[in-house]
């Protein structure tokens, strides 16, 4: 057996101490890896050159059989012991393999052996051998230093074993005793199967059993000193998803990790409690009931605060007071969920519906994820899910939309405007008063300020008309008072809309250019001009006015800037890694603290130059404290160059713009509950990436302190998103009044919201013709979703009516929108889950009704009955329980609710394979044929009986719906037809008219072999597997399906698509076949197959917009290939042979494929098709046609990247998505492109771009045009 053998499953461990690891092998053996340990070891690992930078020495491979014991074979499991001197491993291994039905010749053929590793030596001395141990055993779990053995988990029972050979069981069901010779005890009363289960011990007597369902069961060690007496097994503490791996983190902490849902981080600790009187003598096992309900994953899984309590021991108490009864104490073992990772495991099945919960009916992919408790369906759209909640047509807004709390201030002594109070327990929770939006029409332009309107003919009362077009606005002076920037002016209104003050952007006598951007942070304001100048204005809270500031540190009057905002430090982390060395200097100064009444966080205000330098300055002092020149080539990092203020560009020729101007940057916290400074750039190239603001840490050592400024920020900017977007500037086409009309402001909105699911999140919004969201999660990081709108004007966070609303200037008008509840965005595409506590083999859409049609998968007891009708064997025993089979439910579900309207339940044994929605003749509609709903199954009737199956057809009809129950729609599954077959139904799908399914496995037996099970000889007839057949049937009157053409194809049928009148068949065993269908006469022709081996899982018709059709296929070790049909190659012997073209390692198994036509710019009426792939380990991937210039540009950019970029742990790209095929010189990698390597590319910085595109002969843009054309999942 090798490494890649499919039945080989590798084990990692690692010493306790961490002396060494071990790695387990195929052919019974393990590779060790010797740690360095002792300061010796060290120095001299240090004198020798090749091997200091490791601190390990040389790993070599440790045969157990021949250098241990040459008994050792068929190893089950391995683990290190803790509490020895020298590393020690427990290997346990069967001494001879056996099965159920051979127990009576043998039965416990389980051998433990425990032995040290002395690696110096080269010796192996063996401790402890313990043999007869029962055939199940699965498993091995160490116990700690206290007791110094092991624990073996058997499918049935525990076992205790220690060095010397003591054993100490504990049977979890009645089948413990039946199936081994060792002493099990009393008669358990639970019946539990260990199947699939982990392990851990969270304290030294204290196990955590965690079965297959998710069920955790304590296990309590009962020990006399350091000997065990006895194992006993609490009530369930909680459940959790299926259990893949169990990890202790310390001080109580456990992991368990999940493949299929949710993995969590628990808890677990003891805690002293009264015992209450009615609670006392009920023995030592005593459960807290506090704790004592279903914990599921869905609900009390995720509330932190609970605490789930379980068995427990009581403690009296040491202490007595006079004439007080002692009181007694237990112990209590208490169990809390401190934290999650979301996941939503392996997809099995998924379709496209339609939702129409936002705005405007939009596709929406229905996964069929999970298993279990956790399962259910998994929903992802394409962009951020947004439904409107009113129309505010009258409020305008091209230009932009304000919403501000503001709140009324009143007189004082004097005349001074004086703050009202504010409730400290309302504070942070006053919704906003008024809405300020703005126009380019009529020219000069129009700007409105707005309330909610209280009497119910309209939202939103006018309450003052300014002329003129605004740039941006803010509440100043605590919420007093409307600052505003007019584009030639700016203004402070009263809460009413009249003016207080006006400030005329004037050079002396003369008009300055248009003010073209601005940011308002209180007291302080930043104007940018069209001519690229800066003017910086600062309030003045006892006057109630503004001023101009002195900006004479920034250097020279006549200075150019492209884009700046202020950043308000909220998180501290400016202000802790600042530091000042000149003398007086500080960030938050005496002036600054008087401006500000009272003390806020401190202001800093951010820059870029033309020059392509970024500039952070302290306010109110303007002190440069940070200053980095990669932010135009969009470096990786950004750390301080410590350059003094750059110079200003010379002003003749004036400079035009350039590709890789900084047009927008905005400085804005980002995330969920841990929300951290981002710097947001854009730049006019079209490029958007988000920096994440982290400490410098250590210091360049080389850069002295006269080297440094002496005023600097400690922090250094991480690239942690970056993408492209292809940018339309319509506005430079045409000049004067047209071009400002065309004009689509691009601008950063930061905002905060509190989403419908109760979690808050703070993020920027990216308005134009290429709206976005941008906000972190905790889980998720960053993340970038579109807004799915084709343009946004104006974008504002509104809290006028609700917190958590936003407003939006879109293609349809201005629109008070919200989030929609329940949608998770940790993952790349925004997701919702729908909990079904079970999981789900298949789901399809009707488009017909808008219905969604879903297999369920349970578990149903199996029984065998003879020839009369009587059960062979029934249970004897209530901890002995009958064998379970999977069994199906057909549901017809409604998306907008999740309700199941209807549901088939079939036979006990009988489960389904494959559904698909076929369209058939029929005499009940005018057009003479109808969509239904085709099912194949399975019948399982035992291991001495064959399998059987069926087909389904059902129809979906609307009945009269129960107004209490459903007041809209209602519909049901009606059943019009079954045909039983000789064999399962293994697929099904249709074409013209007709039902195309499979019939299969059919066995036969036919001949005799000879199989040696070591000193005996066993003769038995082998099953020989003949060939599947394809069955196409007619819908006859409605009621029963008419056989009209056949074909024996492979083995086991996986999977069936059609195209007009071919038909793609996938085999388990013999690969893919290509067959047509004629009608006169009926008749299925093979036309074209694969002469190789594969087990294919998934195959499909790909085609492109030139006519071109290809076949894809997937297997179950994650390899794609593609074919070709072309009967002019002579490789294909005369058109009976597909081609190979490209085979592709996804290292991921898919089951479930859709086709999706993707539209060409150029003609759009001829779609190409794109693959949209679901995977077992719940990954989404999709296979797009690429035309073939693009293609050749992106397969030399491929090269470029995989010799040029660094990669994860020094991996080799290439390498990894190679074949091995034994038939081919070469490997046929090159007709698929990597996507995962190329969308790397939007993240590298601009010079290693171009360099890049440079050495393969083309653009950076090009390249960037091909890409953004085929990204996007749908």
């Amino acid at each position: 057996m090798s490494l890649t053998a499919p039945l080989f499953r590798s084990e990692l461990r690692a010493d306790p101490l961490s002396r060494c690891a071990a790695l387990g092998l195929p052919n019974h053996s393990i590779a060790i890896l010797p740690f360095y340990q002792s300061q010796a070891e060290l120095d001299v690992m240090d004198q020798d050159s090749t091997t200091r930078d490791v601190p390990y020495s040389p790993s070599f491979i440790l045969n157990l059989a021949s250098q241990v014991d040459e008994a050792i074979h068929t190893v089950v499991d391995f683990s290190f012991l803790p509490g020895f001197n020298n590393p020690t491993l427990a290997v346990l291994y069967q001494t001879e393999q056996t099965w159920t039905g051979r127990l009576k010749e043998y039965k416990d053929t389980t051998k433990l052996i425990i032995f040290t590793l002395d690696i110096s030596l080269q010796s192996y001395p063996i401790i402890t051998s313990v043999e007869g141990l029962p055939y199940d055993a699965l498993y091995l779990v160490p116990c700690t230093e206290v007791f110094m053995g092991v624990i073996i988990v058997c499918t049935n029972s525990l076992l205790y074993i220690d060095q010397s050979s003591r054993r100490i069981a504990l049977p979890v069901n009645g089948w413990a005793a039946r199936t081994t010779d060792l002493p099990m005890g009393p008669e358990p009363t639970v019946d539990l199967k260990l199947e699939g289960s982990r392990a851990i011990f969270v304290d030294d007597k204290t196990l955590f059993l965690i079965l297959k369902d998710g069920n955790l069961y304590p296990v309590e060690i009962g020990a006399e000193g350091k000997t065990v007496t006895r194992l006993t097994l609490g009530a369930p503490l909680a459940q959790t998803a299926v259990p893949a791996v169990v990890k202790g983190l310390g001080d109580g902490h456990v992991f368990i990790g999940s493949t299929v849902g949710p993995s969590v981080l628990l808890k677990a600790n003891w805690v002293e409690e009264e015992v209450p009187e009615e609670e006392e003598g009920q023995g030592t096992a005593v459960v807290d009931t506090k704790g004592q309900q279903d914990w599921d994953m869905d609900d009390d899984l995720y509330d932190d605060d609970d605490d789930l309590y379980g068995p427990s021991k009581p403690v009296e108490s040491t202490t007595t007071e006079t004439a007080v009864a002692p009181k007694k104490m237990r112990s209590v073992l208490h169990l809390s969920l401190k934290d999650h990772l979301p996941a939503y495991g392996p997809i099995s099945g998924m379709t496209f519906s339609l939702t129409s919960e936002g705005d405007k009916p939009v596709p929406e992919l229905v996964t069929a994820t999970g298993s279990g408790i956790v399962g259910g369906f998994t929903l992802f759209q394409r962009d951020l899910p947004v439904r409107t909640k009113k129309k505010l047509l009258a409020l305008g807004g091209t230009r932009g939309l304000w919403s501000l709390p503001i709140r009324q201030s009143t007189k004082g002594p004097g005349g001074v405007s004086v703050e009202r109070g504010v409730n400290p327990f309302n504070a942070g929770k006053e919704g906003d008063t008024c809405i300020l939006s703005t126009d380019a029409n009529p020219s000069p332009g129009l700007s409105r300020i707005a309330t909610k309107s209280n009497s119910g003919k309209s939202d939103i009362n006018f309450t003052t008309r300014v002329p003129g077009t605004m740039v941006g606005a803010a509440a100043f002076f605590q919420r007093t008072a409307i600052l505003v920037v007019m584009t030639n002016a700016i203004k402070v209104l009263e809460p009413d809309g009249t003016e207080r003050q006006t400030i005329l952007d004037m050079d002396g006598k003369l008009p300055r250019p248009k003010i073209r951007a601005c940011s308002i942070s209180d007291p302080f304001v930043l104007i940018m001009r069209e001519d690229d100048s800066l003017g910086l204005f600062i309030g003045e809270t006892e006057r109630g006015k503004i001023r101009r500031k002195d900006m004479s540190p920034m250097g020279e009057k006549s200075s150019k800037y492209l884009a700046g905002c202020f950043f308000t430090d909220t998180s501290g982390l400016f202000e802790s890694h600042y530091q000042n060395l000149a003398p007086g200097g500080d960030v938050a100064t005496a002036t600054l603290q008087t401006v500000l009444g009272g003390g806020n966080k401190a202001q800093w205000l951010v820059l870029v130059r033309p020059q392509g330098i970024l500039e952070i300055w302290t306010l109110p002092k303007l002190a440069l404290a940070f200053s980095s020149d990669g932010i135009s080539s969009l470096h990786n990092v950004l750390v301080d160059s410590h350059d003094p203020p750059a110079l200003s560009l010379p002003l003749d020729p004036p400079r035009k713009p350039q590709e890789f101007d900084v047009e927008q940057i905005v400085l804005a916290p980002l995330g969920e509950g841990d929300v951290k400074p981002h710097l947001c750039v854009f730049l006019r190239s079209g490029q958007l990436s988000v920096y994440q603001a982290m400490p410098l840490g250590q210091v360049d050592p080389t850069t002295g302190p006269e080297a440094r400024r002496p005023s600097h920020l400690d922090i250094k900017f991480v690239k942690a998103a970056s993408i492209a977007f292809e940018i339309s500037r319509p506005e430079e086409e045409v000049s004067g009044v047209l071009a400002e009309h065309k004009k689509i402001p691009r601008v950063f909105v930061p905002f905060s919201t509190t989403a419908p699911t109760g979690a808050g999140y703070c993020g920027v919004f990216l308005t134009g013709d290429r709206p976005n969201w941008i906000f972190g999660t905790d889980r998720g990081g960053v993340k970038i979703f579109p807004s799915g709108h084709a343009v946004v004007n104006a974008f504002t966070a509104c809290s006028m009516w609700e917190r958590g609303d936003f407003l939006m200037y879109t293609e349809d008008g201005p629109r008070l929108l919200e989030w929609l509840p329940d949608f998770s965005y940790d993952y790349p595409l925004p997701s919702r889950s729908v909990p079904r506590g079970r999981s789900y083999s298949n789901v399809v859409f009707d488009p017909s009704t808008c219905l969604v049609v879903a297999a369920s998968c349970n578990q149903a007891k199996f029984a065998s009955y003879d020839e009369d009708g009587n059960r062979i064997w029934e249970p004897d025993a209530p901890n002995v329980s009958d064998p379970t089979s999977d069994t199906s439910a057909l549901e017809l579900i409604s998306p907008d609710s999740w309700v199941t309207m209807d549901g088939f339940e079939f036979a006990s044994n009988e489960y389904i394979n494959d559904i698909a929605i076929v369209t058939l003749e029929t005499a009940a509609t005018e057009t003479g044929i109808k969509d239904f709903i085709a099912v194949g199954t399975t019948i399982d009737r035992g291991e001495d009986l064959a399998v059987k199956g069926a087909a389904y057809i059902f129809e979906i009809v609307e009945v009269v719906p129960d107004a209490a129950i459903a007041p809209t729609r209602w519909y049901k599954l009606r059943l019009r037809c079954r045909d039983d077959a000789k064999g399962p139904v293994t697929a099904v799908c249709g074409f013209q008219g007709y039902l195309v399914s499979s019939m299969g496995q059919k066995l036969s037996f036919a001949l005799v072999h000879w199989v040696c099970y070591g000193t005996r000889q066993l003769c038995h007839p082998l099953k020989c597997p003949r060939s599947s057949e394809i069955f196409v049937r007619a819908f006859d009157s409605d009621e029963r399906l008419v056989g009209v053409a056949f074909i024996d194809v492979g083995i086991y049928v996986t999977s069936l698509r059609s195209l007009k009148n071919l038909l793609l068949v996938g085999d388990a065993v013999k690969s893919v076949m290509f067959v047509a269908f004629q009608e006169d006469p009926y008749k299925l022709v093979l036309l074209a197959k694969d002469v190789e081996h594969h087990c294919v899982t998934s195959a499909d018709f790909f085609f492109t917009d030139d006519g071109e059709l290809s076949i894809v296929t997937g297997d179950e070790e994650g390899i794609i290939r593609v074919y070709q049909h072309n009967p002019q190659d002579p490789d294909s012997r005369d058109g009976k042979h597909l081609l190979l073209r490209t085979e592709f390692h996804g290292q991921v198994e898919y089951r479930t494929s859709t086709v999706i036509a993707k539209r060409n710019k150029d003609d759009p009426s001829i779609p190409q098709s794109k693959l949209l792939h679901g995977a077992t380990d719940g990954s989404l991937f999709s296979l797009t046609p690429v035309e073939e210039a693009a293609f050749k540009r992106l397969q030399l950019l491929q090269g470029q990247m995989t010799r040029n970029v660094q990669h994860t742990a020094a991996l080799n790209p290439k390498a990894f998505r190679i074949v091995k095929n034994e038939f081919n010189s070469k490997p046929l990698l090159k007709g698929i492109l990597d996507g995962n390597l190329l969308a790397h590319y939007e993240a590298l910085p601009i010079a290693t771009q171009n360099e890049m595109t440079q050495q393969i002969g083309t653009e950076r843009q090009t390249v960037l045009r091909d890409w953004i054309a085929l990204s996007g999942p749908w």
